[in-house]
């Protein structure tokens, strides 16, 4: 991604439609991305049929950030997918819940490493969501494809 853009990536991420229609709110960024945090306020349009926080407005606060991160930590040499996810629901999800993505340098030297060995791998990243006291409200799961590019001549 172009630097000048990478200087504003938490505010285009707050207008993508799918994060401003359902309240979701990149909260604070961290310009190597190896960490965001987001958060979503309850709100009419993102509750549920008995006034909790709506499951897939959850799971959308975690869909992008992993693939994202691993796609602009470890370059353009690099192939980055979402495979899968699981979402566990802990608790009913009430007021402002928030989500911290962590992605650290250990981890993506694993990741290298093991593409010298392999020609694909994929990888399991959990974050959990927690409401304002702290508490767990879910937990998600997403598996990460990696692969190198093929070398083109």
């Amino acid at each position: 991604m172009k630097h000048a853009l990478k200087r504003y990536i938490g505010i285009l991420l707050n207008l993508w439609p799918p994060f401003l229609g359902a309240g979701i709110r990149v909260k604070w960024f961290q310009p190597d991305w190896k960490a965001i945090e987001v958060e979503m306020k309850l709100r009419r349009w993102n509750s549920n049929y008995v006034g909790t926080h709506y499951g897939g407005s959850l799971y959308s606060m975690a869909d992008p950030f992993y693939m994202l991160m691993l796609i602009e930590n470890l370059g353009s040499d690099y192939i980055v997918w979402d495979k899968s996810a699981t979402i566990r629901f802990k608790k009913p999800g009430r007021g402002k819940v928030t989500a911290a993505f962590r992605l650290s340098d250990e981890q993506l030297e694993q990741i290298r490493e093991a593409l010298k060995r392999a020609e694909k791998i994929d990888r399991i990243f959990t974050v959990e969501i927690k409401d304002e006291s702290g508490a767990v409200v879910a937990e998600i799961e997403k598996q990460l494809h990696v692969r190198k590019k093929p070398v083109t001549v």
